[in-house]
C-alpha cells in the first residue's frame, strides 16, 4: 500500500501567478472645460489580457500533467505563496542558464529543510485532525480500540475472519480527514491483495475484525498509519487516515 515517491524538485507555475505591481495612485482632478469647449471623449478601457492558452495537443496535457505531479512533490516542504515565486523563478533562471546560486553548494541543504518542513507538516496535519477523530469515535455503531483505531461496521460479514498472517483480498477506497481521496482500488477497477503482515498496522488490527463478505469504515490515526514521515506525496506526514474496505476473501490462511 505504500505510494511510490518520486521526487522532482521543481514546480510548473503551480500557484498564482506574478506578484501584482503596486497599483498606481488615483489622478488628480481635471479641471472643469471652460464654457463652450467641447468635452474630451472618454478614454476607451484597455481590453482585458487572454487567458492562458487551452492545452491543445495530447504532448501539452501531458507536460501539464507533468507539472502537477512536480508541485505535489513539492508538498513535505510546505511552501508558502512567496517561496513558490522562489522556485518558479529558479525555473526561469535554470531555463536561461543563469542561476543565481550555486546548486552544488545548496543542493544539498535540501534534506535538512525537508526534515524541518515535514515535522512542521505533520504538526499541522494531527492538529487539523484532531476534532475528526473525535467527531468519528462518536458516530452510531463507532468502537475505539485500545490502540486507537475508530472502527465502525457498515455492512456484516458472514464469512469466515482473517488472522494476522493471511494474505486478503479487498476493495477499499482511503481519504484524508479533509475527503481528499489518495488510493482506491474502485478507480484502478482491481481488487487488491495484501498479506497483512506487510500493510500499516491499523489494517493488520482492522482487518482482523471483519468477516467475508462485510464492509467497514476504519479511522486509523498517524502513529498507526505512516507516522509523522507519511507517504509522499499523496500521504503528509502526521496524516490521519479514513479507510471504506469490503473484504472479498481470504486468500491464504483463515478457513
Amino acid at each position: 500500500m505504500r505510494a511510490l515517491l518520486v521526487f522532482v524538485p521543481a514546480v510548473l507555475m503551480a500557484q498564482g501567478g506574478a506578484p501584482q505591481s503596486t497599483p498606481p495612485k488615483a489622478p488628480a482632478a481635471t479641471p472643469k472645460a471652460a464654457a463652450g469647449t467641447t468635452k474630451a471623449a472618454p478614454a476607451k478601457a484597455a481590453p482585458k489580457s487572454a487567458g492562458p492558452a487551452a492545452l491543445a495537443t495530447d504532448d501539452e496535457k501531458t507536460i501539464y500533467a507533468l507539472g502537477l505531479q512536480m508541485y505535489k512533490s513539492l508538498g513535505p516542504f510546505d511552501l508558502s505563496p512567496a517561496e513558490l515565486e522562489i522556485v518558479k523563478r529558479a525555473l526561469s533562471d535554470a531555463a536561461a542558464g543563469k542561476p543565481d546560486i550555486d546548486l552544488n553548494t545548496w543542493g544539498p541543504k535540501l534534506g535538512a529543510l525537508a526534515g524541518a518542513r515535514g515535522t512542521r507538516v505533520a504538526a499541522k496535519q494531527k492538529a487539523a485532525a484532531a476534532g475528526y477523530l473525535a467527531k468519528a469515535a462518536a458516530e452510531p455503531g463507532a468502537i475505539k480500540t485500545d490502540s486507537g483505531i475508530i472502527y465502525r461496521q457498515l455492512r456484516a460479514g458472514t464469512g469466515a475472519s482473517p488472522k494476522a498472517s493471511d494474505t486478503v483480498k479487498v476493495n477499499y477506497r482511503g481519504t484524508l480527514p479533509d475527503g481528499t481521496e489518495f488510493d482506491s482500488s474502485y478507480k484502478r477497477n482491481q481488487p487488491a491483495q495484501f498479506p497483512l503482515t506487510g500493510v500499516i498496522k491499523c489494517w493488520t488490527e482492522g482487518v482482523q475484525k471483519m468477516k467475508v463478505g462485510g464492509k467497514t469504515q476504519l479511522v486509523c490515526p498517524p502513529d498507526l498509519a505512516y507516522g509523522d514521515r507519511g507517504s509522499p506525496p499523496a500521504v503528509p506526514g502526521g496524516a490521519t487516515l479514513i479507510f471504506e474496505i469490503e473484504l472479498l476473501d481470504i486468500v491464504s490462511g483463515g478457513r
